[in-house]
């Protein structure tokens, strides 16, 4: 399994949000490259960096410090936010990062997004699905940086991109994002099921090594962790050895 510690950018800082609320930001580091080198440091295989602005915007806001990034990285750079076109991927792609992760755009406009999966290479584009639980059990797909819910299943996103047309997919559920409550084993398990031919990201809660130990049991591709790295409950070397 390969763990993406995470950097999330508002205006240029390393941030957390709390269940995805803009008014919910705790500063952990003004200085991305300071964090980016303490992840290098320890050698880990991939970064993972979100433009926030850019999510809220809905357009691109922090691709030129993204690129930067990119270019003083030894890991693989997996970035999204705000990512609403080919020209936002191109960009990113041609910035050198390795992965463009697309969000709203995959449960929008999945026609599109299939053209960019085949014109880009499906290794190149993560398709992101942040969800939210809802009463009858189901998961709604978010929208635009996760403040709105789409009123369309995480399934049926799912079957916009049937086996073969899609490769890298995370996951998060946004009830458990950045509230170390540990992930969501029960969607994990359901993805696994349902989609094996998926290379799945879990995201959202992860607050300690032995979360790492069960996602990794369950077959599960990746893991997204930020706060957990950020406040010391997760050893980073540690969390990397996981894999």
């Amino acid at each position: 399994m390969i763990l993406y510690p995470a950097i999330d950018l508002i205006n240029g800082a390393c941030v957390r949000l709390a269940q995805g609320k803009f008014d919910q930001v705790t500063l952990y580091d003004p200085d991305p490259f300071k964090r980016l080198s303490l992840f290098n440091d320890e050698a880990a295989q991939w970064v993972h960096i979100v433009d926030l602005d850019g999510a809220k915007a809905g357009s691109p806001q922090q691709h030129e410090l993204i690129g930067r990034l990119a270019k003083a990285s030894k890991a693989r750079i997996q970035t999204g936010g705000g990512v609403r076109s080919r020209e936002h991927v191109k960009t990113l792609l041609d910035a050198g990062v390795a992965a463009v992760v697309v969000g709203s755009a995959a449960v929008k406009n999945p026609e599109e997004v299939r053209g960019w999966l085949k014109d880009f290479g499906k290794e190149r584009i993560t398709l992101a699905l942040d969800v939210l639980p809802t009463k009858d059990g189901d998961f709604d797909a978010a929208l635009h940086g996760w403040v709105e819910g789409s009123g369309i299943s995480l399934w049926d996103v799912l079957d916009y991109y049937p086996v073969g047309v899609a490769q890298r997919i995370l996951v998060t559920d946004v009830s458990r994002d950045g509230m170390l409550m540990g992930p969501n084993m029960d969607l994990m398990r359901a993805l696994r099921q349902k989609r094996p031919d998926l290379e799945i990201q879990a995201s959202g809660g992860v607050k300690s090594i032995d979360d790492l130990y069960d996602l990794k049991a369950l077959g599960v591709h990746g893991a997204i962790v930020g706060k957990a790295i950020y406040e010391g409950l997760i050893d980073l070397k540690a969390a990397l050895n996981v894999g």
